[in-house]
């Protein structure tokens, strides 16, 4: 398949993979590569330009797009945070009778069930002041892991991560990765990620490279390659001190 935005040059082109059940898919490439735009391909929220997308082996354009849709729990890079209590933030409507442990267990999974004991009023405190002058506020990071906490209560087949912990340091990067992997271990998960150290757990590793898929293949092939990959593994390895074993 090909995309290109409206008088401009494309933006992806001879792009075919295939994710099969249960598939745990990272998508790594520079800046600019199309790794977010072909995310939104995938959700149906942009038409191919040329060729086609398959969901069972059908076009996705048969399928009804808010049926299409439900198939899938996705964070992206532009979440929000709703001026609503941290439950129903993450169940996206009013929590019923007897939820508060579903949702304190999603809050443990991403590291937030302390933080949010803290809060004045718990899971019921609502977040942010547009609606209530009380409202209380979280950091950068912690709204991430509340996005993801909101993904992980959809319960949907197919779980899509854009970049959604790139406001955590490594550490909590790699907890609250591990939590969603545990979390999710028999659904679907496509995400993108500019750390290496979570794209190496992935079963399958898709290079984007100017628009193109450059390489494909588990974290060990695409090292042995020494193709795009591993250069920018590479590169990431000398940021850290102490070397790729630690952090990477």
């Amino acid at each position: 398949m090909a995309f290109s935005y409206t008088n401009e040059k494309t933006v992806l082109k001879n792009i075919s993979f295939e994710i099969r059940k249960g598939e745990k898919i990272a998508i790594v490439g520079e800046n600019g590569s199309g790794k977010s735009t072909l995310v939104k391909l995938l959700l149906g929220l942009y038409d191919v330009s040329r060729g086609e997308l398959l969901w069972n082996g059908k076009n996705i354009k048969v399928y009804d797009p808010a049926a299409y849709r439900k198939n899938f729990a996705v964070v992206l890079q532009d979440f929000k945070i709703f001026g609503v209590s941290t439950a129903e933030n993450i169940l996206e409507r009013r929590a019923a009778r007897g939820e508060e442990r579903k949702v304190r267990d999603i809050l443990k999974y991403v590291g937030m069930d302390r933080r949010v004991d803290r809060l004045s009023e718990g899971m019921h405190t609502v977040l942010m002041r547009e609606f209530d002058p009380n409202g209380e506020g979280l950091s950068g990071g912690e709204k991430q892991k509340l996005a993801i906490a909101r993904m992980i209560a959809r319960d949907a087949p197919v779980v899509i991560l854009d970049e959604p912990s790139s406001a955590l340091d490594p550490i909590a990067e790699q907890e609250v990765f591990q939590s969603m992997f545990r979390a999710c271990k028999d659904k679907t998960v496509l995400f993108i990620t500019h750390r290496m150290s979570i794209a190496k757990q992935a079963d399958q590793i898709i290079v984007l490279h100017r628009g193109q898929i450059a390489e494909e293949g588990k974290h060990e092939e695409l090292l042995e390659r020494k193709g795009v990959y591993s250069a920018m593994f590479m590169a990431q390895k000398e940021q850290y001190q102490g070397g790729a074993d630690e952090t990477i």
